[in-house]
């Protein structure tokens, strides 16, 4: 497993003050929630582009993942959201990035299972990921899988494991695991008070089953990315992401496979 942490953790800081963090802090890379206050977003010009890929490669770390907002099962006419969906896939490919972040923000999988399909033509020819993240009303494994599976584009769709929402759903780590299967693509890992106090708290503070997810990805041979998912920017009163992140480094060292 490789470590990375996202900018959600740091609001306020620029990019080169998240670089310094993340290179500090044993990363190898950067997940880049896409946002105007993260100057980084779909509307960056060509030479921005470059300057955010140029800047992270020089201090040693990849791009992990751009973190996007787009709800591919969100209600409402289709074109829009395959637009915002095909305009992060291409600021992905020019950062370098191997997927983006997309969320289910819907309850209709075969709203979803739409739009993955026309986009994956695009995500194919650029060689990115639709990474989707257990969460909203697809919070479970079992949820997103079967998002995935009516898709059928297997080669262009992957599945984000927050290891918090499925959890605090009622299903557990092993169902999730077992469900997602082949489309696990990455984990963002964070420890919460409780299933239903979600405000973070440092790793192995909480209520989290960390180590028997730790076990279960170990047993499973995972290899990728493990994100840092420190709240702050919706949790502002929390400790800054640099005092977390030795606990997230200790937990992939541990359950490295």
């Amino acid at each position: 497993m490789k470590l990375v942490v996202s900018t959600l953790g740091m609001p306020g800081d620029g990019l080169d003050r998240a670089i310094e963090i993340a290179a500090g802090g044993g990363c190898q890379g950067l997940e880049l929630r896409l946002h105007p206050d993260t100057g980084v977003h779909a509307g960056l010009d060509a030479a921005g582009r470059r300057s955010v890929r140029e800047r992270v490669e020089r201090a040693g770390l990849e791009i992990s993942a751009l973190a996007g907002y787009v709800g591919v099962c969100e209600p409402g006419p289709d074109e829009p959201v395959i637009e915002a969906l095909a305009a992060d896939l291409r600021l992905a490919a020019d950062l370098g990035a191997p997927g983006v972040r997309v969320f289910p923000r819907g309850g209709d999988p075969a709203v979803g299972a739409r739009r993955l399909k026309a986009v994956s033509g695009t995500a194919a020819a650029l060689g990115t990921l639709v990474l989707v993240e257990t969460h909203d009303e697809m919070a479970t494994g079992a949820a997103v899988a079967a998002l995935l599976a009516e898709a059928g584009s297997p080669a262009t769709t992957g599945v984000i494991w927050d290891l918090l929402h499925p959890w605090r759903h009622g299903e557990s780590p092993a169902a999730t695991l077992a469900a997602l299967g082949p489309y696990l693509s990455y984990v963002q890992v964070k420890d919460a008070v409780s299933a239903t106090d979600t405000t973070p708290v440092p790793m192995g503070e909480g209520s989290v089953p960390l180590e028997e997810c730790g076990e279960l990805l170990r047993g499973a041979g995972f290899g990728g990315w493990v994100s840092l998912e420190w709240e702050r920017t919706w949790y502002p009163q929390v400790a800054p992401v640099e005092e977390i992140l030795p606990g997230a480094a200790d937990w992939v060292r541990r359950f490295a496979a």
